[in-house]
């Protein structure tokens, strides 16, 4: 299902997905998202939930996100197909409760060439993290717990 929050059809640099949610996320409907016929490169980052963080155990996590958080992540894939050479771009971020090895963000971006879908791919990813308000409180192994990206 594509979603084009920009306003127009399918162009370069259209974010056609760009959520948060508390379900599951699908790696395929990420994909699927940014498939274009003019586009030779596709690239995918998912982020799973690890067992460990700076050297402490960690059981799971919880991501709390900031009501403004949807809108800015809008933006912040806006700002990136705008910077980019990426033909379709899309974003989907969990929030709640999640156990070890599930998926916590998938990011792409497709564009006629690689090297303009990777980078686009690590931009999204990279700006998404840094100035989307969603932090996480990770459960530590020993029973204790952290907040990690709290401003």
């Amino acid at each position: 299902m594509e979603h084009d929050v920009t306003g127009v059809g399918p162009r370069t640099g259209t974010v056609v997905l760009a959520e948060i949610r508390e379900q599951r996320l699908s790696v395929d409907e990420v994909l699927d998202a940014v498939q274009d016929p003019s586009c030779g490169g596709v690239t995918l980052f998912v982020g799973v939930v690890r067992d460990h963080d700076r050297g402490q155990d960690v059981d799971s996590l919880d991501y709390s996100v900031h009501p403004t958080a949807v809108a800015r992540l809008v933006e912040v894939a806006e700002e990136v197909a705008g910077r980019s050479q990426a033909a379709r771009l899309a974003a989907v971020h969990r929030s709640g409760h999640l156990g070890i090895g599930e998926i916590a963000v998938v990011v792409a971006a497709s564009a006629p060439h690689r090297d303009a879908a990777f980078a686009a791919c690590r931009d999204l990813i990279d700006t998404l993290k840094a100035e989307v308000p969603i932090w996480k409180h990770q459960h530590l192994g020993g029973g204790g717990t952290e907040w990690v990206g709290m401003p």
